[in-house]
């Protein structure tokens, strides 16, 4: 897979189509850029769509020691200057909603509206979810780890073939990465920076999400001012990847009715 040069080591991506304003996906904790295949397809068609890998993570060079969402934030950013993205679209899951507000607070003219998909501001049990992913990961180790996160993270009416897929990528996370990416989702307390997003702003969360539930995204939807919100049905925590059809056909809407009012340039 490629991999673009940053002052943060080689970041890897995954892009599909080009022209129009760019989207940018962002993974969460627990994945890689590959879970937004189903996003790279769609949105490929009318722009240039791009996932990226944070520090450490899919095909990305490993993560300094002691990096935060901060630095996550800023890889992005470079990741983006590398492909020549100015201002883009960020839609980021989970900790790549977490990384999406970072990166507003870091460069708000970079982003061209905001998508964040069962995530939060702060989670009330953030400390003791960071502390068991910990635990566990350095314990029993991230196979065994996925094994028993996989049902926690889908909805009831997942498949087989979709729990699988979930574990591998799991699986696949080198644990000294994943306590990184731990303590950069679970121990963020953002709401200052949620106040203060100024761009148009879209929450989506999966109506059965166990990790992130949906009051925790109405929260965030109402720290964001003019901030739009939508559940999904019959999705759990991985919303984009359950229920794809659902996930991009609220993305794309949003996005259009953001572009049609004017002034979104790449």
């Amino acid at each position: 897979m490629p991999r673009v040069e940053t002052p943060f080591g080689a970041i890897g991506f995954a892009e599909q189509g080009s022209g129009g304003v760019p989207i940018v996906f962002l993974h969460g904790v627990g994945s890689d850029k590959s879970v937004w295949k189903p996003q790279l397809e769609h949105f490929g068609r009318s722009r240039l769509a791009v996932a990226f890998d944070y520090p450490g993570y899919g095909d990305s060079a490993p993560a300094a020691a002691g990096m935060t969402r901060d630095d996550y934030a800023a890889a992005i950013l470079a990741a983006m200057d590398g492909l020549g993205i100015g201002a883009a679209h960020v839609c980021g899951l989970s900790l790549g909603g977490v990384v999406a507000i970072a990166m507003h607070a870091a460069a708000p003219e970079r982003c061209a509206s905001l998508v964040i998909a069962d995530s939060f501001a702060v989670h009330p049990d953030g400390r003791g979810i960071h502390q068991r992913g910990l635990e566990a990961s350095t314990t029993i180790g991230m196979r065994a780890l996925a094994e028993a996160r996989a049902p926690l993270l889908l909805g009831a009416g997942a498949s087989a073939e979709l729990r699988d897929e979930v574990v591998e990528t799991m699986a696949r996370i080198d644990p000294a990465a994943f306590a990184i990416g731990l303590e950069a989702v679970w121990l963020a307390d953002q709401r200052g920076r949620a106040a203060a997003i100024d761009v148009p702003t879209l929450v989506i969360v999966g109506a059965e999400d166990k990790v992130t539930p949906p009051n925790l995204s109405r929260q965030l939807a109402d720290e964001v001012a003019g901030a739009e919100m939508h559940e999904i049905a019959g999705a759990g925590h991985l919303a984009n990847i359950e229920k794809p059809h659902e996930f991009n056909r609220l993305v794309e809407a949003f996005v259009e009715r953001v572009e049609a009012r004017g002034g979104v340039n790449g």
